[in-house]
């Protein structure tokens, strides 16, 4: 098991790096292309789409990975979950047809955010089938085609933005917008195609694909918990864009002053500082059915030994790269996004994000040990800081400094919450 966890993990570190980069790539030909406003307009509509993301699959891939890695019934897992995530997504495409005018125009206060609110109702059956058919292969500890779908996915983005993004633009930012929406569309797709050709050859009735009520409730039992976490960090994100522009729009900052330095926070800084995070979320991934494996055998000695070795990797990342970020930030921003703007943000955040490097196995370690209702309290008590704060800091005339106060102590917090627990659990059974 120490060897297939650690093999795992070392092939989601080395695709994650690829991906990383990648992603890097596709960041700045969107900042050159699109611009600090462009950037700051689609990080308007950002946390709604990761919002909807999280209501649409409701944790089903986690649950998906836990159960499946116990050895239940894999057929019928799957297709349960396609199946309930793809009707939550007929709902929320309903949705968004009569609420994305309200939503752009009233709670994110510009109207250019139309079209791609609308777009997203499009996107999100693919993304659902894609993630369904991820959790599969990780339950299964096969990472290989995780890492291929992942970096086709981005070459297909890059290839598309490269190639149309600058014809959508020329028609208006709203619709480079909506193009960097849609485009999900061919990429999930890219990854669907891939998994179900890579998918082991199932001998299936109708009765096996068929969800009961036995198959739905271990799901949900799981879900639920997982996705409340996910959701209220989700509904605390979609809360910020909406709560930043009403304030400082009512105290008298300029539209294009709250989304440019909006898009410097969403577009340069946090990007920058969260770049080691594709290392943790490598071992977060890996660590999900080791977890799950040894909290079902009660050999909390090995869960303890697995989330220690978890922490010190990703501290082993995350040190260095803060040391960069706070004395030296000019040169990363200037070599990723051939920008200074949003040096002092970076070095502000950059020693509290050390915690937030740790906060993916300690979360992810919670979850696999079916203590998700314990994460999403931590998640709960965060995102109401953080609300608290973005609210009333936003009024001291102190521009963005709000939003950034906020996130630290929203990290500091809930990355603490989560270990305090983990680490009682584990000396209470040990």
């Amino acid at each position: 098991m120490k060897n297939k966890f650690i093999k795992s993990t070392i092939i989601l570190i080395i695709g994650g790096f690829f991906t990383k980069v990648l992603g890097m790539i596709i960041k700045i030909v969107m900042t050159r292309l699109m611009g600090t406003e462009g950037i700051g307009l689609f990080s308007l509509i950002s946390p709604t789409f990761l919002l909807l993301i999280a209501i649409s699959q409701l944790g089903l891939p986690t649950a998906l990975n836990v159960l499946i890695a116990k050895g239940n019934n894999t057929k019928k897992l799957l297709s349960t979950a396609i199946i309930i995530s793809l009707f939550i997504d007929l709902l929320i495409f309903i949705t968004l047809l009569f609420s994305s005018k309200l939503i752009a125009t009233k709670l994110l206060n510009d109207s250019r955010t139309y079209y791609g609110l609308l777009a997203m109702g499009l996107v999100f059956p693919f993304i659902s089938v894609s993630n369904m058919l991820r959790s599969y292969f990780f339950a299964k500890e096969r990472m290989w085609p995780h890492i291929i779908t992942n970096i086709l996915e981005d070459i297909v983005k890059l290839i598309l933005i490269i190639a149309l993004l600058p014809t959508f633009l020329s028609k208006g930012l709203e619709f480079g917008i909506f193009f960097i929406v849609i485009i999900n569309i061919a990429s999930e797709l890219t990854s669907i195609i891939i998994f179900i050709f890579l998918l082991p050859k199932f001998q299936t009735s109708k009765q096996e694909l068929t969800p009961n009520k036995k198959t739905i409730k271990s799901l949900f039992s799981i879900a639920i918990p997982t996705t409340g976490s996910r959701l209220i960090g989700s509904i605390g994100f979609f809360l910020e864009p909406i709560i930043l522009t009403s304030v400082l729009l009512s105290i008298g900052y300029s539209n294009k002053f709250i989304v440019t330095h909006y898009g410097i926070i969403n577009g340069y800084v946090l990007p920058l500082i969260l770049l080691p995070s594709f290392f943790t979320a490598a071992i977060s991934q890996a660590l999900i059915p080791n977890i799950s494996k040894g909290y079902s055998n009660n050999n909390y000695l090995f869960i303890k030994k697995r989330i220690k070795q978890a922490i010190v990797a990703s501290l082993l990342i995350g040190i260095p790269a803060t040391i960069i970020f706070v004395f030296m930030p000019n040169i990363p921003l200037k070599l990723i996004y051939n920008t200074y703007e949003g040096t002092r943000y970076v070095q502000f955040l950059a020693p509290i994000c050390l915690l937030h490097y740790i906060q993916s196995p300690i979360s992810s370690s919670l979850q696999a040990m079916n203590k998700a209702n314990i994460s999403l309290k931590g998640t709960l008590y965060g995102m109401i800081i953080r609300t608290i704060l973005l609210f009333s800091l936003s009024y001291l005339h102190i521009g963005i400094w709000g939003l950034i106060c906020a996130t630290g102590a929203n990290i500091i917090f809930v990355t603490l919450y989560d270990y305090h627990h983990v680490k009682k659990i584990i000396n209470d059974n040990l």
